[in-house]
């Protein structure tokens, strides 16, 4: 077979597998927007067919000749292709690994896990959560073993999301972090409460969805190409870098919580949406999501400049809740500590304590020394010893995030590296132009442009470490903790 025609067949691989992508994001989507509420049992067995044809497409014995091939002649290929190959027989490998029925149910059951999710914490009932989530578990401890035997369970699963990132990395890192962030947690709490109590007035579901179309535009995110709906638990589902979908959730009294959700599910937009087009229908979409979600929603969301920009605007779109509230209130309202129950909604500074309880858990569950049903009492007694707060029930504690549902152990702890990527990218653009004068006009297109040339257009032709190598150095804490403490001493005089 001559190379021109491998590539071609390589072409039309890929292809494919993106169509089947598509389809599983379409009827995830539809789930989770406006299926009626019973209705998960077919979806489960139509999402089951489909992983189980793309499994079939990428152990077939002709997929794994034609990778092979490719592979054997990869002097001849140019980077993205070499990439391709790559990453193919990557997965191809781990893929063949899995028995194919254990593959098609476990697809199913994060499909009815999430069903059964939704309605425990509608219900407040972790009960009947419960047996799904130890089944996940389990599920996820043996497909550990099919990705990456040579690890530990929990090793494999983190590196299906951060590459290279095992627990002992991860102990320091978070062990770095509580020693700086408590410390500044408990200076803060000697000081006087900022009020934001105006935040917590009503503040009509209509009023808020022009709003959260407002930040999109000051975001540049283009809405030809990126919907926003309304879930439970916000998300961004790309299907290329010309269709994006993000979601948010109104709270009727919490301003603050929609506009963040819209930041941070917008970074991830801007992201998939700045890919290069000669990586689209290919496996090198996607990449280190967290840095630019959290980038976003945090550093140039919660900063002076940027809200100072926007604040006539919010004013003008709830003008009794705000007229009599000035830029710097809301500023210091919007970054008030106040350890809390809810990490989605978790002030800047102790957000990662959130993410520390989650990935302790993570780390007990797959490593097989808790069990689901003790799941409630663990988070309890966590969130009473990292963030000192009492979980009233478990709809506001361990049945919050949607991940376990959808099956992804080893996720959380990419939220807190994103954090620390985030500050030291930051640190370079400064070094390059004055990043919050721009932002102080409302013009983010500066920040975007630099993230898109360093960071979005590489989608996976590199690794996702290399990306973030590239874009700031190598991972130091410390820089994180440094902005962090620059912020909150001036916020809070201390």
């Amino acid at each position: 077979m001559e190379q021109t025609e491998r590539l071609a067949r390589l072409d039309a691989l890929q292809k494919k597998l993106y169509a089947y992508a598509c389809a599983e994001n379409s009827l995830y989507l539809d789930a989770v927007t406006v299926a009626p509420k019973n209705t998960a049992e077919g979806r489960g067995v139509a999402l089951g067919i489909l992983a189980g044809e793309h499994q079939k497409l990428l152990t077939d014995p002709e997929t794994k000749r034609l990778l092979d091939e490719l592979a054997a002649a990869s002097s001849s290929l140019d980077a993205l292709h070499k990439r391709e190959v790559e990453l193919l027989r990557r997965e191809s490998g781990k893929l063949a690994r899995i028995p194919a029925d254990e593959y098609m149910a476990y697809t199913e059951l994060t499909n009815r896990a999430s069903d059964v999710w939704h309605k425990a914490k509608e219900n407040d009932d972790f009960a009947s959560f419960c047996p799904i989530l130890q089944e996940l578990v389990d599920y996820n401890r043996k497909f550990a073993g099919y990705y990456d035997a040579a690890k530990a369970p929990y090793d494999a699963l983190l590196n299906e999301y951060e590459r290279g990132v095992d627990t002992r990395q991860l102990d320091a890192f978070f062990e770095t972090l509580r020693d700086g962030i408590v410390p500044l947690v408990r200076a803060i709490s000697e000081k006087p409460p900022v009020d934001d109590s105006f935040l917590h007035l009503e503040y009509p579901v209509e009023q808020q969805k022009a709003f959260a179309d407002y930040i999109m535009e000051v975001m540049g995110i283009d809405r030809g190409h990126c919907g926003l709906g309304e879930t439970e638990h916000p998300f961004t589902l790309e299907f290329n870098n010309k269709d994006v979908r993000i979601t948010t959730h109104y709270d009727l009294h919490n301003v603050a919580s929609s506009m963040y959700s819209v930041l941070h599910e917008g970074g991830h937009a801007l992201y998939e949406l700045g890919i290069r087009d000669d990586l689209q229908y290919t496996c090198l979409a996607g990449g280190v999501h967290e840095s630019q979600s959290r980038f976003y929603e945090n550093l140039i969301g919660r900063s002076r400049a940027f809200l100072e920009a926007i604040y006539p605007r919010v004013q003008a779109f709830f003008p009794e809740q705000l007229g009599g509230v000035s830029t710097e209130q809301f500023y210091r309202a919007v970054n008030k500590v106040e350890p809390s129950l809810i990490r989605t909604e978790s002030d800047e500074l102790t957000y990662c304590l959130h993410i520390m309880v989650r990935y302790e858990i993570e780390k007990q569950l797959i490593g097989g020394t808790l069990r689901a049903e003790e799941v409630p009492a663990e988070w309890a007694r966590l969130y009473r010893e990292y963030l000192g707060v009492e979980v009233p029930n478990d709809r506001e504690g361990c049945l919050q995030d949607s991940h376990w549902s959808g099956g992804s152990f080893g996720y959380f702890p990419s939220y807190a590296l994103g954090n620390a990527y985030g500050a030291q990218m930051l640190r370079r653009i400064e070094q390059a132009f004055d990043v919050f004068g721009q932002v102080a006009k409302g013009d983010l297109s500066g920040v975007t442009g630099w993230l898109r040339e360093h960071v979005h257009q590489y989608g996976q032709l590199l690794e996702p470490a290399d990306v973030v190598r590239n874009a700031c150095g190598t991972l130091d804490p410390q820089v994180y903790l440094d902005y962090l403490t620059r912020k909150y001493t001036e916020l809070y005089a201390l």
